[in-house]
């Protein structure tokens, strides 16, 4: 597995796999809180990368893009009219 990013409460992982010769295949864990309260979010991605950095580079890359959309949406309003 590649080197784990801290990202505020989320933990990227890039996991990266050799399919052959020349051929690595890229998947990424977000893991969120602790102990019995932790969730990870496994995601396989595509394609398949002619080497083992690309591939890491895209599934950290995907993670960090999961993580600035979950924190992109919309609070709801609590004030009041």
């Amino acid at each position: 597995m590649a080197s784990s990013l801290q990202v505020g409460k989320y933990l990227i992982s890039p996991i990266i796999r050799t399919l052959g010769p020349d051929r690595w295949s890229a998947a990424v864990s977000i893991r969120s809180g602790r102990g019995s309260m932790t969730h990870d979010r496994v995601m396989r991605l595509q394609p398949v990368f002619g080497n083992r950095d690309d591939a890491a580079r895209h599934a950290t890359e995907h993670g960090l893009a999961w993580i600035d959309a979950a924190g992109a949406a919309p609070m709801p309003s609590l004030a009041t009219p």
